[in-house]
Formats: C-alpha cells, structure tokens, sequence
C-alpha cells in the first residue's frame, strides 16, 4: 500500500481537498492507497475544513466531516511514501520541517502537468473552483503515475 501525505499551508482547503479527491479517484481506480493530509502552519490546528472548501467537495459528492487540520511533523517524513505539496512555498517549509529530503519523497502536485505550477490557495483567491480543478489533474497524474509504478514492480 502506497502511503500519501497532502501538503498545504493551513491543511484546510487545499490540502484536505487533495486527500479527498485522491482517497476518491484512488478508490474508483481499486488502488490500495492511504492519505492524509496537513500543513505547514499550526495556525489552523484542530479547524475543520474551510467551508466554501467542504462545499466544494460535496459538489463532488464528497465529504470530509470527520477532518480537523494538523501540522506536519518530522516523523511524517518516515510514516508516508509520498509527501506531496501545493505549492513550491510549501516544498520549502516541507525540507525544512523533515530535514531535508534524502529520499527524494517530497514533490509538487503538478510536477508532472504540462503546465507545471502552484495550486493557488483559494483561502486567498476565492476561486475554490479552480483550486478543485488543479488538484483533480494532480491527483489524476499522480494515480497516473503510481499505476505504472506498480505495473513495473509487477514484472
């Protein structure tokens, strides 16, 4: 089982959204996948998901209820296989919380998109449209990815 941590500023919109949307394509995929999610702040600790970020995905037809944001600790490093972040800022403060990244696991949602970029944070642009946007063509590359990893490892 591939282990994933979900990386943004406050872990309650972007982030929270990716672990959603992935655990949800993974799923409909019959990928074994776990996911979390955090930040790189403490600031939101404890905070459920963003609102306008939980209506997002009950448009999808998902719910996060149950989630509360957390910070990302030095033992996240070693708990998950792949710590995914929304934006270069927050690759930065990712190394810098783990100590480097000896085992080249920390990457860029849209490291593998044509276009790669940051996923802007809708806490600020409001456009939570296209933060959703953003983190289904990253989440999709990334199950894209992982399944052909697998395939390799099967042969």
């Amino acid at each position: 089982m591939i282990r994933v941590l979900m990386v943004c500023l406050g872990n309650i919109c972007r982030s929270p959204m990716a672990e959603y949307i992935f655990k949800s394509m993974a799923q409909r995929r019959d990928l074994p996948v776990q996911c979390d999610s955090a930040g790189t702040s403490d600031e939101e600790w404890g905070n459920p998901v963003y609102p306008p970020a939980r209506r997002k995905l009950a448009e999808m037809g998902i719910s996060c209820a149950e989630k509360r944001a957390r910070q990302m600790d030095r033992h996240d490093y070693g708990r998950y296989d792949l710590l995914i972040g929304m934006e270069e800022r927050n690759l930065s403060a990712m190394r810098r919380i783990c100590g480097g990244d000896p085992e080249g696991k920390i990457h860029l949602m849209l490291e593998d998109s044509p276009r790669r970029r940051d996923i802007a944070d809708p806490w600020y642009t409001g456009d939570f449209d296209a933060a959703a946007a953003d983190i289904l063509e990253g989440c999709g590359l990334w199950l894209d990815r992982l399944e052909q990893e697998e395939k390799i490892k099967a042969r």
